[in-house]
């Protein structure tokens, strides 16, 4: 996959770009991420990018001539590809738009700065409008980052096993059950007995009960949006049910 990243700073994605996972997925040639500060586009004499908005109002605006000149040249060998735009008024950014976008082979990012774009590069280029959260932050290049990272690991080859990221937290669209290590006992803290038991489908039960619990607790709009899956067999969803019906009991007595 390659990712082209319009940024004014491109110096902040150094770190993502060779460090762990995703610097090891771009050694492999899996992965290819490509800064562009498109500040270098920009034909004005001071090689501006941003001007006042039009009807007035405080804050700049980023300019058209040097976000489109910068997409035209990245595009112009190129016919698959999705521009996304990171903002608060976008889509809020879950694991089931990881896993369409990790299917892409070229992805551009533009990170914006004050009071965003001019409107017409979103009507022209972006595909997508993204937001990784309701808050506000102080330009695009740090949600651009989380959401590289969310993908690159879906994408085959970039993680050793496919099962370091199906068991994950929302993956299947439960939060992820509890992790224990060696030794079992620690300064009286003990390993629940069901993971030392060797008993594989009793283990698989309780990380699921686990996982199930966990989402009730912290994320129960999850649990209607889990039972409501067309991917999931009915046996599965009764299986579920039957578990949460435990849960409810045993949180009642």
């Amino acid at each position: 996959m390659r990712i082209d990243v319009l940024t004014l700073f491109p110096d902040m994605f150094a770190g993502i770009m060779n460090e762990s996972i995703i610097g090891r997925a771009q050694q492999n040639d899996i992965l290819k991420i490509n800064p562009i500060n498109f500040r270098d586009y920009s034909k004005d004499k001071h090689r501006k990018v941003d001007d006042y908005p039009y009807g007035g109002g405080s804050g700049m605006v980023l300019m058209n001539q040097p976000i489109f000149d910068a997409l035209e040249d990245i595009t112009k060998d190129r016919n698959n590809y999705r521009v996304i735009y990171l903002t608060p008024k976008g889509k809020t950014f879950n694991q089931e738009m990881a896993k369409s976008l990790s299917k892409e082979t070229h992805l551009i990012f533009i990170c914006g700065h004050y009071e965003g774009l001019d409107q017409r590069i979103i009507d022209t280029w972006v595909t997508d409008e993204i937001s990784i959260g309701d808050y506000v932050l102080t330009g695009g290049e740090l949600p651009a980052m989380v959401i590289i990272d969310s993908i690159a690991r879906l994408i085959p080859g970039v993680l050793n096993k496919n099962e370091s990221f199906i068991d994950e937290s929302f993956f299947n669209g439960l939060l992820e059950y509890p992790h224990y290590t060696r030794p079992a006992d620690y300064k009286s803290l003990t390993v629940p007995e069901v993971l030392l038991s060797g008993n594989h489908k009793m283990i698989e039960k309780w990380r699921i009960k686990e996982s199930i619990k966990l989402t009730i607790e912290r994320r129960p709009d999850l649990i209607n949006k889990l039972l409501e899956r067309n991917d999931i067999s009915y046996k599965k969803k009764e299986e579920f049910k039957k578990i949460i019906k435990e849960i409810i009991i045993e949180n009642n007595t």
